[in-house]
């Protein structure tokens, strides 16, 4: 997948937040290493209009009790990092694709038939899943039926 500087940096809260230059895959490997802040993991959920408690138990698999106790400067760890970056990755993917937050939104939250009938954000807890819904907009990108 090319990388999206500007669209990953904008959806994990802006430079404020992301203050590394992301330039490659390694850039990102880097980042999940460090760690990621809270308030990048905040930002995102807004971004995807999805509650924070749906995006902690149904894509991280965590309590949304735990998050909520980390203040927003806190970092999160790594596979947590890792995860959240890899589903950044895919919504900045939608965001070009659907050029409208709105209108991405709504596409991430609507059954697609292409995913058998599953809601692309459904598919976001597993890698397999997130693959899933990238070959979908870059289908959709190229002007496929899906």
């Amino acid at each position: 997948m090319m990388l999206r500087e500007d669209s990953l940096v904008y959806l994990l809260g802006g430079a404020d937040l992301i203050r590394e230059k992301i330039k490659s895959v390694f850039d990102l490997i880097t980042l999940s290493n460090k760690g990621i802040k809270k308030a990048s993991l905040d930002a995102l959920v807004s971004h995807m209009g999805m509650t924070k408690k749906n995006f902690a138990e149904d894509i991280l698999n965590l309590s949304v009790k735990t998050l909520e106790r980390k203040k927003a400067d806190d970092l999160l760890d790594r596979y947590t990092s890792s995860h959240i970056i890899e589903v950044t990755k895919v919504v900045a993917h939608a965001f070009e694709v659907f050029e409208q937050e709105e209108k991405m939104q709504k596409w991430l939250n609507t059954p697609n038939r292409a995913l058998n009938q599953m809601k692309p954000v459904d598919l976001f807890y597993i890698p397999t899943g997130l693959a899933m819904v990238d070959n979908v907009l870059g289908r959709i990108e190229e002007g496929v039926y899906s």
